[in-house]
This record gives structure tokens, sequence and C-alpha cells, in this order.
């Protein structure tokens, strides 16, 4: 092998790949699901809301909440849907 070749095969063996995603564990990939579907859940209720600007500011404020809490490693949010999903039957009942 020529010098410069070897030289290129050294560093690409000592730097990791820009392409590839850093590996997972199952605990995170397992709360990752579980984030998505509070999400969905979260996102079908409001659905049941007539188009108005309530349902905008509830889908706003949840959009919010889930980017303030992106490097929560709990899933905590599941207890605050609760009290906005009892808000969001309010507003279709009322």
């Amino acid at each position: 092998m020529r010098t410069s070749l070897q030289l290129l095969a050294s560093i690409s063996r000592s730097q990791p790949s820009k392409l590839r995603k850093p590996t997972v564990g199952l605990d995170h990939f397992i709360q990752r699901q579980r984030v998505i579907a509070l999400w969905r859940e979260i996102v079908r209720a409001l659905n049941a809301i007539p188009n108005s600007p309530t349902r905008d500011e509830l889908r706003n404020y949840a959009r919010n909440e889930f980017e303030r809490h992106r490097d929560v490693t709990d899933l905590t949010g599941k207890a605050e849907f609760e009290t906005m999903r009892r808000y969001i039957d309010e507003q279709i009942v009322g």
C-alpha cells in the first residue's frame, strides 16, 4: 500500500463516521416510542376539537412543551396530558 493510502486508512479507522447515527439502547428506543405514541394521542385528541384558535393554541402549547422537554429522559408528560385532555373534553362538550 502506498503511504498516502495507509495514512487515509488509519485516519478513517480512528475517526467515527459522520454518516452513521449513534446506536441507542433498548431503554432509549422504548422511551422514544412511548413519547411518539403520546404525541400521536395528543394530536388525535386535538383533532376532535373543531378548527378554532383554541385548538391552535393547544397544539402550539403541546409542541412547545415537547420541544422544551426534548432532553428529558423520563416520561412525565402523560400526567400533564391527562389534565389537558379534561380541558379538551370540556371544549368538545361545551
